[in-house]
């Protein structure tokens, strides 16, 4: 409980900023790289993050780096209330994001009511993957799980029978935001393939 004596501004502000600790409890399918554990979805994002500040001359096009960094530091956020969908899950793409879009304003709702729709139409602005900045975050958030499973051997790949062909497939459009990544997770998994980094 925060204090009563503090701005209401204020005590927006910081609830919503202890909710979203709440963003490190969430479990991904991927493990860390090390640790014999899987990741978390703040993890991720910050991991994206500092991807995206390495990576961004890849981008197809220019981007306003800070805003990308906006929108991969927000996009999983929703997931505090709808937790994470594993990509190679069969679910109703639509129904998944009106689910994702509720637990937005809901999470959203804790902040003053300008920064909610700041915030709001930044997961917006990913989701849809209409500007720049988003067809290259989308990119990016496709990108690293790749590469993650690629370096640790397959990972999630072997562990639920993922093949190339479904990846290929569900990671496809990263190629809307860089082409480059695209060739080099295409490379991945012709060497993974190798490898024999894929179940039999």
């Amino acid at each position: 409980m925060l204090p009563s004596s503090l701005p209401k501004l204020l005590t927006q502000q910081l609830a919503f900023i202890l909710e979203i600790d709440k963003l490190k409890t969430i479990l991904r399918k991927n493990h860390t790289l090390t640790a014999k554990r899987r990741e978390n979805s703040a993890e991720h994002s910050w991991h994206l993050i500092l991807a995206a500040m390495v990576l961004s001359e890849y981008s197809n096009e220019k981007i306003d780096l800070l805003q990308a960094l906006k929108l991969l530091a927000i996009h999983d956020l929703v997931e505090i209330e709808a937790g994470d969908t594993f990509l190679y899950d069969r679910h109703d793409e639509e129904g998944l994001f009106l689910k994702e879009r509720q637990a937005a304003e809901k999470t959203f709702s804790l902040l003053p009511k300008e920064q909610a729709q700041s915030f709001l139409d930044l997961w917006l602005e990913f989701e849809k993957g209409v500007t720049p900045e988003a067809r290259f975050a989308k990119s990016l958030d496709r990108f690293l799980p790749m590469l993650l499973n690629f370096s640790s051997g397959g990972g999630t790949w072997k562990e639920f029978s993922i093949t190339p062909s479904m990846i290929l497939q569900k990671n496809e459009h990263i190629k809307n935001g860089s082409s480059q990544l695209w060739t080099a997770a295409q490379e991945f998994i012709k060497e993974a393939v190798q490898k024999g980094c894929f179940p039999e």
